[in-house]
């Protein structure tokens, strides 16, 4: 099976407006945070952030398939000692926008960076929420099982036998449930925690995420010959992590140094060059890689 990469160069609310609708079955992405990446990105203040997205998830909602899913990592930033809202506020207008906020995954940096502030302890955190456009999407949850390990052992072990099969909860306690079910298996569902550690001194990129992060949620949404798509592609994570996973994949990039640093590790079998057009493409010559 060929799997194909394709990379651009621009503005994604100019360059997804090209994306066919209902073409791509995963968005996941991490887009500057609010007043970060200034010498980047420019930084886009936290009073202004979800005027700036909006244009952009509407564009996502439009491309992505009715059985897709939308992955966006994000985190609020502290404005004068207070937590910004604008993340909230994000959430709802997205909403309003079509989108349904279906879960919230939560990433814990496993080696945070140590810090000290006057009224709060160290981040070792980050959001990674979840969207849909439909309420019945592809999601293959055996593909991140995880092992067992000694939990039955340790959990069940002074259950009784009334306890091991005892009806589910008709309260929605969640206590009650038939433990029985999990006494004899090998792997469990994991939680919405992933335990990941950051990547450290990397020099491609101020804020790259570790491989482990779009891999884990590739693995729970798609499967082999499905398309991934990277709005703010940066250092080209998930698209590399795509492609050793035989995803077909599209990056879009308005940094040249990044898209560049992208190209240049990856091995194209055909280069188009596409004819400048207007505004930014005058400057720069739109080129797009394609893999296999």
């Amino acid at each position: 099976m060929e799997v194909r990469t394709d990379i651009y160069l621009g503005d994604c609310r100019n360059e997804l407006k090209k994306l066919p609708d209902d073409s791509i079955d995963l968005i996941f992405t991490s887009p500057p945070y609010a007043d970060q990446r200034k010498t980047t990105y420019g930084g886009i203040p936290p009073n202004k952030y979800v005027d700036w997205f909006l244009p952009i998830s509407e564009q996502l909602l439009r491309v992505l398939k009715p059985t897709g899913s939308f992955v966006l990592n994000i985190k609020e930033r502290v404005v004068k000692g207070e937590r910004s809202t604008y993340v909230m506020e994000l959430i709802i207008e997205m909403r309003k926008q079509g989108w349904l906020w279906t879960e919230e995954y939560i990433w814990h940096k496993k080696n945070s960076y140590p810090g000290k502030w006057p009224n709060r302890f160290r981040d070792s955190w980050e959001r990674l929420l979840h969207f849909n456009k439909a309420k019945s999407f592809n999601m293959y949850q055996e593909e991140v099982m995880v092992p067992m390990g000694d939990w039955a052992k340790t959990r069940l072990k002074k259950l009784s036998d009334t306890d091991k099969s005892r009806d589910e909860s008709r309260v929605g306690s969640g206590f009650g449930k038939n433990i029985s079910n999990w006494l004899n298996r090998d792997m469990a569902y994991p939680t919405n925690v992933i335990h990941l550690a950051t990547e450290c001194n990397n020099k491609n990129h101020s804020a790259a995420f570790p491989e482990g992060l779009p891999e884990w949620f590739i693995k729970l949404f798609t499967k082999e010959g499905d398309t991934v798509l990277d709005p703010f592609m940066g250092s080209g994570t998930t698209n590399f992590v795509a492609k050793r996973m035989r995803r077909n994949s599209i990056g879009i990039e308005i940094v040249p140094e990044y898209y560049e640093m992208v190209k240049s590790k990856i091995q194209p079998v055909e280069l188009y060059l596409l004819e400048p057009k207007t505004g930014y493409e005058k400057d720069q010559s739109k080129r797009r890689i394609a893999l296999r």
